[in-house]
């Protein structure tokens, strides 16, 4: 596979980053209620980060893009902690160093907007992606924290910035 080159997010980008989103999560079966698959911002992720204290992040090769990430203020939440949020990678990005690449993007802008702590939520099958976020310093957590609407991702865990 070629060369890849993670980036902002442009807003020519919002369908391709919505359908690997999509994907993704039908692979890993995912319930589409409860869960990224039916937030409004996927159509629209571009115009979702122009936010302060926001960004998201594309991995783009010369094929289009085969994932992102990205963090914001923890939704809900009156705490200086933000979310590591729709994280997700085509089976051709896998194994290839890009998660861990994408973390230090994501967790650098999170330390550059001054966040205290970094939270997220996933799925009990996405073992691959808590492996990588226990190798980044996140550990597991006894709940959800703040309200992100994802009721159908009971794994949480949070990292001190």
């Amino acid at each position: 596979m070629s060369s890849f080159t993670i980036r902002p997010i442009l807003p020519r980008d919002d369908q391709q980053i919505a359908t690997v989103i999509r994907k993704v999560l039908v692979e890993h079966g995912v319930p589409k209620v409860g869960t990224a698959y039916e937030d409004e911002a996927l159509n629209c992720m571009h115009k979702t980060y122009q936010v302060p204290r926001a960004q998201y992040f594309v991995v783009d090769t010369p094929e289009g893009i085969i994932g992102g990430a990205g963090v914001a203020q923890l939704a809900n939440f009156e705490g200086n902690i933000c979310e590591l949020q729709k994280m997700y990678f085509l089976p051709e990005a896998r194994g290839r160093g890009i998660g861990s690449a994408m973390m230090e993007r994501c967790l650098d802008a999170a330390k550059r907007f001054r966040f205290d702590q970094c939270y997220l939520e996933t799925m009990p099958n996405m073992h691959a992606a808590q492996k990588l976020y226990k190798n980044t310093g996140f550990h597991y957590i006894d709940g959800a924290m703040g309200n992100t609407g994802h009721y159908s991702c009971p794994v949480h865990m949070l990292i001190d910035l």
